[in-house]
């Protein structure tokens, strides 16, 4: 009885001192998330990678990378991304793409391509090579992509999955290489593989956007003999065509489409349909889907402030505009000062001088932003 209790304490003991891990990851990663001090940041997300289960947390990594690049402490990003490729033999190869995807959401392409280079053979697959691609997209290498997927492939018997083909349609979008988007598809198809809905989404956006609305719309028929489904996405980008192309009524019919099908149009949608009213001078219009947004439990965000406040003032519609700008202050957004600059103008001229002064206040007593905003007459 005597040796039962001694184990039994031995082995409560030893339980209730190993902290539980799960618990102790997390305590971590709110500890960094609340450090305000950005070089005890990088020392201390060092540290805390010696911990495997630290190391499978993707989320701290990218918090604690988009932390730096806001601050522009790229020096302290190479530092920390650095210290983490001695980790990348012992791991699979996810982290290694990780390593390269930060890296190149950071701008830092050469860093992203040396660790690609340094992953060992066995380790290296269509998984970094996919995390490469991405990396000369977000660091703005487009000239260097298609170089890279039909070279490498070859020389490292690597077969492009449909992650890679889509990166490469997203490429020719972002080019204006429409042609070379488009044949794309057929491409997939010969290596038999199925175009899916972030291809035709990738698609129709680059079509929509740059004009090419009846080539879009040869897509979108091909998307539905496909039998793949359009989500908001699909129909946000038709849309902005329809807007682009000063169809206001075809777009609120679209709009009336995607309720029956239960997709709920969001603020994207209502911002196109306020953008065809204002194509088309439409002052009543654009106030009237301005109102749909709240209606239908959305929220207006920066774009709608950026594309209603000057199309409002043109029209002369100095109490909305006033709205608009105290509605900017009170959300926090950060707009080009010009904008609210433009109403403050406006009602000057207009001798709406007790406005204008309330709105250079608001400006200046901003908390998010102080906004160096002014009364013409001073200067």
């Amino acid at each position: 009885m005597a040796l039962y209790r001694i184990l039994y304490r031995t082995f409560s003991t030893s339980t209730s001192a190993q902290p539980n891990s799960a618990t102790t990851i997390k305590s971590i990663s709110s500890d960094l998330f609340k450090e305000r001090n950005l070089k005890r940041l990088v020392d201390n997300f060092k540290k805390s990678s010696e911990q495997y289960r630290f190391r499978t947390k993707t989320g701290i990594y990218e918090n604690t990378v988009r932390r730096l690049a806001s601050a522009n402490r790229f020096r302290w990003i190479e530092e920390i991304l650095e210290d983490q490729k001695k980790y990348i033999e012992s791991s699979k190869e996810g982290f290694a793409a990780r390593i390269i995807t930060l890296y190149g959401r950071s701008g830092l392409f050469e860093n992203a391509r040396k660790v690609f280079d340094e992953i060992p053979e066995s380790k290296r697959s269509v998984l970094s090579f996919n995390a490469l691609l991405s990396a000369c997209v977000h660091s703005k290498k487009f000239d260097m992509v298609d170089g890279y997927f039909r070279e490498m492939p070859k020389k490292l018997s690597i077969e492009p999955d449909l992650v890679s083909y889509n990166t490469i349609i997203k490429v020719f979008c972002e080019m204006g290489s429409l042609d070379s988007a488009v044949s794309v598809i057929d491409e997939m198809e010969k290596k038999g593989l199925e175009p899916d809905l972030v291809s035709f989404n990738t698609l129709l956006n680059g079509l929509y956007r740059n004009g090419r609305f009846s080539d879009a719309e040869k897509i979108w028929g091909l998307m539905e003999k496909k039998n793949i489904v359009p989500d908001i996405r699909t129909y946000n980008a038709k849309l902005l065509g329809l807007a682009s192309e000063n169809k206001t009524k075809e777009a609120i019919n679209l709009t009336g489409e995607m309720r029956t099908k239960g997709i709920a149009p969001d603020v994207y949608s209502f911002n196109s349909v306020i953008q065809a009213f204002i194509n088309e001078g439409n002052l009543e219009g654009a106030k009237q889907w301005y109102g749909e947004i709240r209606k239908n439990d959305c929220a207006p965000d920066k774009v709608t402030y950026e594309i209603l406040v000057p199309f409002v003032c043109k029209k002369g519609d100095l109490d909305f505009a006033s709205r608009l700008s105290e509605e900017i202050f009170n959300r926090r957004f950060l707009l080009d000062a010009a904008i609210l600059q433009l109403v403050i103008d406006e009602l000057v001229k207009t001798s709406k001088i007790e406005e204008a002064k309330k709105l250079v206040e608001l400006g200046k007593n901003n908390s998010h932003r102080k906004y160096k905003l002014k009364l013409p007459s001073d200067g």
